[in-house]
């Protein structure tokens, strides 16, 4: 992976130029995409386009912060004229009208957008195999998962085809598939980052952030990112700190909060040592390190699954197969009535009229059956899966139960990093207990699976930021990654951290 501002040094001095950026990594798509699978949808054409009219702004010297970055987007927001699919039958052919708020900005800071990628249907995984366009493979080994949802976008930039990657985080959905191809990724804190133009999973849960080679290179698209936006009515009037500012410097006080939750039973020994090893060398380098404890940790899993399932359920009602997206044929949903019906006539026969009637009256009418008949065709198995767990948890008689206490236990882990981060400037944990595992592993184990974001989603929950950063390879040759949770609107403690151990690695 090159590094991002070294290119941008290339570009501004004119060894190198933008349209030589984009060859070079056409080129690698082509090379490397057909075994990843991580970029579904690439415009050659267009995008040599756009590196012309990038670099005839940096030789008007008119360029944008982000000219020489090549960004790859995932397939959840909107980009003009482009499929958004969700990786999903509900919006196979579905085109966008307008772009996302990201994307305008990275449009309008010069990025060149090289493709989109690959990712969990509807964001709804954790290995980028539930898919209409196939599983995504992870550029270390390919024999293994990418990490989910946003696989795509981190195989993409782990393979060299982007220089960064927009993806999307409501429970790990950045800083997992991060950890399994070995790169950087941030969640910034909730509304930091405007949602509009993300097609949403969990509107409570979801933050938009990037996915890059290095800490600064992630810094630098985070400056672009984030900011208020009149769109987004969750979206943050904080003003935007500069977050490139001070990554280097070594001398800051950092004060490490190390909960004894996150490193027990389930963390891989390997990953615990390594990670507990490069602590005490930055304690050494003068960090401190606080023992802390959060103890609703625990619930975590539980409350995350009840309340994004509820969200969810509710958010994917609007593909109902008559406004937008998929719709079953209705020709074959009145050929299936007509079917029923003849069948119910004739096991009735000799019946009265008001039996053969009340047996047709429970049937469907023709609407309730195109709903039924287009959703089961649009949704995958896990998809559907997420959809009757929220359903369930906010129906009548189980919303209190359920739905309600999740909220408590929510408001309950909030408040043990709001008297965690009295003390700390950063948390340290692990980002998955384990490397990637292979594909097809757990696809038909979803609690196995949803253990793998047993580490991610508090920070969601507590609407923080949090990083992950390289932090090593496993003897199996996998990478993993060390990740640092920051207080709300405190995004520069977690890359200053997660700076200090890339320095660290050398």
């Amino acid at each position: 992976m090159k590094n991002l501002l070294a290119v941008q040094g290339q570009i501004k001095s004119g060894e190198l130029r933008v349209t030589d950026v984009a060859e070079e990594h056409i080129s690698l798509i082509k090379e490397k995409n057909p075994a990843i699978n991580a970029i579904i949808h690439f415009d050659e054409e267009k995008v040599r386009a756009e590196a012309g009219i990038i670099q005839n702004k940096v030789d008007a010297g008119t360029a944008g912060p982000l000219a020489g970055a090549v960004v790859a987007i995932k397939e959840a927001f909107s980009e003009k004229g482009k499929k958004l699919t969700c990786s999903s039958n509900a919006l196979r052919n579905f085109e966008s009208i307008y772009d996302a708020t990201v994307v305008r900005k990275l449009k309008e800071a010069d990025a060149l957008l090289i493709g989109r990628t690959n990712m969990d249907e509807f964001a709804m995984g954790s290995s980028t195999e539930n898919s209409i366009h196939g599983a995504t493979r992870n550029p270390v080994n390919q024999e293994y998962v990418a990490g989910g949802s946003s696989g795509g976008s981190a195989a993409a930039v782990a393979a060299g085809m982007s220089h960064a990657a927009l993806g999307s985080d409501t429970g790990g959905s950045i800083r997992q598939p991060a950890s399994y191809c070995g790169v950087v990724g941030v969640k910034p804190s909730y509304s930091r980052v405007s949602r509009y133009g993300l097609v949403a999973y969990a509107s409570s849960f979801d933050s938009v952030g990037p996915i890059a080679g290095s800490v600064t290179d992630a810094a630098l698209l985070l400056n672009t990112l984030a900011g208020h936006d009149p769109l987004d009515n969750s979206s943050s009037q904080r003003p935007v700190e500069d977050y490139t500012a001070g990554l280097e410097d070594r001398e800051a006080n950092l004060t490490i909060g190390v909960p004894e939750e996150y490193f027990g039973e389930g963390l891989d020994p390997e990953i615990r040592s390594s990670i507990e090893s490069q602590l005490s060398q930055l304690e050494q380098e003068g960090a401190k390190l606080l023992p802390v404890s959060l103890p609703h940790t625990k619930y975590s899993i539980a409350a995350y699954y009840i309340l994004a399932t509820a969200e969810a359920s509710s958010n994917l009602a609007r593909y109902d197969g008559v406004r937008y997206g998929h719709r079953a044929d209705f020709k074959e949903v009145e050929k299936e009535l007509g079917a029923e019906r003849e069948r119910v006539k004739q096991a009735l026969k000799g019946k009265s009229h008001a039996e053969v009637e009340a047996a047709f009256a429970e049937l469907d009418s023709p609407l309730i059956r195109l709903y039924k008949k287009s959703r089961t065709e649009a949704f995958g198995k896990e998809v559907k899966r997420r959809i009757l767990l929220g359903t369930y948890v906010l129906s009548a008689g189980y919303y209190d139960a359920y739905f309600g206490k999740a909220q408590k236990v929510r408001r309950l882990i909030q408040q043990d990093f709001e008297k965690v981060f009295s003390q700390v400037d950063v948390i340290v944990t692990p980002t998955t207990p384990t490397t990637a595992f292979k594909i097809g592993e757990k696809v038909n184990d979803p609690v196995q699976m949803y253990l793998n974001d047993m580490y991610t989603t508090s920070a969601n929950l507590a609407g923080i930021c949090a990083i992950n950063v390289p932090a090593g390879i496993h003897p199996n040759g996998l990478p993993y990654g060390i990740h640092f949770m920051g207080n709300a609107f405190h995004e520069k403690d977690i890359l200053r951290a997660g700076r200090r151990v890339e320095l660290l690695q050398g």
